[in-house]
């Protein structure tokens, strides 16, 4: 079984080399594996294939991922970032650095509606780059501001990630990863604006933003009134009991489309084809890609090498603190060419078995991989946050690159303090029964 299992992780290597989608490659180097590891009886291993392909997403958490992806399309073209970002400029004023420190609260608080990283670097990179840029940012740092703050979305609820993980660890409940997301997510957000608009001061970025008009307060909040209630309608909804987390994601449908086509009337009844043609597109790429892994996931189980691999690094004598430190620095290097679906999917099932063997609290584990997930998000050479908010912005992702190492240090110092304390992420969990 060992000699199959190293045969299965060539397959997929050499797959990921050559190029080949990263759905693709699991889904192969699982079937190959399980079709070796039953040739006394092929046949019941190839039903194994088309068993688990159907396992992988028949299940009822899952149903919420194409329902938030609809959701982000739909507040994108809505125009409630741009009446956000109105708001945010009013409440904070003008000045050297006020910019991007409003994309990132802007960022932060689209993740409580839709959830997705490059829904929303779309959404604020269509309202913000062309604004930064008559304030005088350059593209690159404009590119790195959005992407970075777009991070936020899968750690602040509703969150894609989350619904994923929960999925892959029966333990760890959506309610309650996403309460543990929150803190840490606001702690993101913060750290990030500590370094946007220190960069802006200290290379004299913005200097004409004090030129810009400030919007009036009354009017912008009265305009951005409908998108401040999604996140509450959505978050607040499900904690009092209304609904799922799933059905919270059907309500945030239709609560965006009535804003989109009744109150803002940005949105027509042409727009909803490309909406929901978008939609379709992205959440059968992510449960294709769900599906698939599960039969790499299977093969797993089959070969029966997570749980030794497990036991053997828990008797290595290596400190917990150690293991996790190599964990996040192996989760950081793959961010730079996985998306974060794929690696929920490929390192969900090697490390939770290591986390149980330590007793790592499952959710707070979560959470941890997430925020690695996050950081990936924007880390060249892959960061697809960072890869819409410089075709946006029209710039080389090759010079984000100076202005990124600020932001990943800040949600490294994020990361690290959620180790050192965990109960940053527990507290309201526990807090709120979950």
């Amino acid at each position: 079984m060992t000699e199959i299992a190293l045969l299965m992780f060539a397959v997929f290597t050499v797959l990921m080399v050559l190029g080949v989608p990263v759905g693709v490659a699991l889904g192969f180097s699982g079937a190959s594996a399980i079709v070796l590891a039953n040739l006394d009886a092929p046949y019941f291993g190839l039903m194994a294939i088309p068993q688990n392909f159907y396992a992988g997403i028949a299940k009822y958490p899952l149903l919420a991922i194409p329902m938030f992806v609809l959701v982000g399309s739909i507040f994108d073209r809505s125009g409630v970032a741009g009446r956000l970002v109105n708001l945010a400029i009013a409440i904070f004023g003008r000045g050297p650095g006020v910019l991007p420190a409003v994309a990132i609260v802007v960022a932060m608080f689209l993740g409580g509606i839709s959830g997705s990283g490059p829904a929303c670097a779309a959404a604020v990179g269509g309202v913000m780059i062309s604004a930064m840029r008559r304030a005088g940012y350059p593209g690159p740092f404009s590119a790195t501001v959005i992407g970075a703050a777009a991070s936020t979305d899968i750690l602040i609820p509703p969150s894609v990630a989350f619904i994923i993980y929960s999925v892959l660890v029966p333990g760890a409940s959506v309610p309650a990863l996403f309460a543990a997301g929150v803190v840490p997510g606001v702690l993101v957000g913060l750290a990030l604006i500590v370094p946007a608009f220190w960069l802006a001061r200290r290379h004299g970025m913005g200097a004409g933003e004090a030129a810009l008009p400030r919007p009036p307060f009354w009017r912008s909040l009265r305009q951005a009134s409908w998108g401040i209630a999604a996140p509450i309608l959505i978050l607040g909804g499900m904690r009092m009991g209304w609904f799922t987390p799933t059905e919270a994601a059907v309500v945030a449908v239709y609560y965006g489309l009535f804003v989109g086509m009744v109150v803002y009337r940005t949105i027509g009844w042409r727009d909803l084809i490309v909406i929901f043609r978008e939609a379709a597109e992205l959440s059968a790429i992510i449960l294709l890609v769900v599906a698939l892994a599960s039969i790499f996931a299977y093969a797993l189980s089959t070969l029966s090498i997570i749980d030794p691999l497990a036991r053997a690094i828990a008797a290595g004598g290596l400190h917990e603190y150690l293991v996790l430190a190599l964990i996040v620095a192996l989760l950081v290097v793959f961010g730079m060419f996985l998306d974060g679906i794929s690696i929920f999917l490929i390192f969900v099932p090697l490390l939770a078995p290591i986390a149980q063997v330590f007793g790592w609290d499952m959710v707070w584990f979560g959470v941890l991989l997430t925020l690695n997930v996050a950081l990936g998000q924007f880390t060249p050479p892959l960061a697809v946050n960072l890869m819409v908010s410089c075709r946006m912005a029209g710039v080389a992702m090759q010079s984000t690159v100076p202005w990124v190492v600020w932001f990943l240090l800040a949600l490294l110092a994020v990361m690290a303090l959620v180790i050192a304390q965990p109960g940053l992420a527990l507290w309201l969990p526990r807090y709120l029964g979950y």
